[in-house]
């Protein structure tokens, strides 16, 4: 029998099979010693067969092929992945300027990540309503920015209802992923998009400006409209996997159109001369805060600076 899973709690998994049914499911002893270096072998939106039992479970037997997912660095095994989400048609990637701000880091890294996997994300400035006129400013810079370099933005605020209805329109039909920093307002999105929900939500930690985390599992929920939203729990950090040195400049939309006038081909943009990449830099044709999460990247040793400031 097989199925869609559409909610990880760690231990169990459940499973909508191609007839409508919801089954709790376990992963079979084995299926864990198969290489998969990851601290979840599997993630809401897999496609899996499963083998149902006489006490009305299943265990999960196969997993089939992923059209595409996206994963982070475990934030506690720095040499395993946490896959986020499989087989997503785009990313909602939800900020905030501040009421926790999210750093331009935090943004870039999941950006790169999602492109190393050709997944969209699309960025959704969230708490419009609590900003001051020069946080609107900076939400405005910072919203320029992304728009051109390539990637869609919207400003919203959950809390007033403000710049929902477009949001909808992107959302039919298709499997998205909501994430974003603890905090940032997500669950509160997700319960005014599926009024039937209700997911819990928090307060912010007025000590430290920042986000509590509200989702403990990952969950597929359907879209009255076709398609399902993946609610996944808070991040802080975002340590990418898997992405060579060498490959890195190609995720980011804005350095890889500059490397192309690159003296040399395996140019890391950081030293050599006759770098176009340093050059844009210096004519502010590409972003001062896009280069250092590039280099940033690059180091990759430090997952606390990820929460860092614009």
């Amino acid at each position: 029998m097989q199925g869609l899973v559409i909610k990880n709690t760690g231990s169990w998994y459940t499973v909508l099979t191609d007839e409508g049914k919801t089954i709790e499911s376990k992963i079979k002893g084995n299926f864990r010693l198969k290489g998969i270096r990851s601290t979840n072998p599997l993630a809401v939106g897999d496609r899996v067969e499963i083998i149902c039992n006489n006490e009305g479970t299943a265990f999960i037997s196969e997993i089939k092929d992923r059209r595409n997912y996206i994963v982070r660095k475990s934030p506690n095994l720095s040499k395993q992945s946490h896959i986020l989400a499989a087989n997503v048609d785009q990313v909602f990637l939800i900020v905030t300027i501040n009421h926790p701000r999210t750093s331009t880091t935090f943004i870039d890294r999941f950006l790169a990540s999602a492109e190393a996997y050709r997944i969209p994300v699309t960025l959704i400035f969230n708490k419009n309503d609590l900003l001051s006129d020069e946080e609107k400013r900076l939400q405005k810079l910072t919203v320029g920015l992304y728009e051109h370099i390539g990637y869609p933005c919207f400003v919203v605020s959950a809390e007033c209802q403000e710049g929902i209805e477009a949001l909808k329109d992107e959302l039919k039909g298709k499997v998205t992923l909501f994430s974003g920093n603890s905090g940032v307002g997500k669950s509160t999105l997700l319960n005014i998009l599926l009024p039937d929900v209700c997911l819990r939500t928090a307060e912010i930690s007025d000590a430290h400006n920042t986000g509590m985390h509200t989702t403990t599992f990952s969950e597929m929920l359907p879209f009255p409209d076709g398609g399902w939203l993946i609610d996944t729990p808070g991040i802080k950090g975002f340590g990418t996997f898997n992405i060579e040195p060498e490959e890195l400049s190609g995720y980011f939309k804005d350095i890889f159109g500059f490397s192309h006038d690159c003296k040399f081909h395996n140019c890391t943009h950081t030293h050599e001369p006759g770098c176009a990449v340093m050059k844009a830099v210096n004519e502010h044709l590409i972003a001062a805060s896009r280069y250092a999460s590039y280099l940033s990247m690059l180091e990759d040793k430090d997952e606390s600076k990820y929460r860092e400031a614009f």
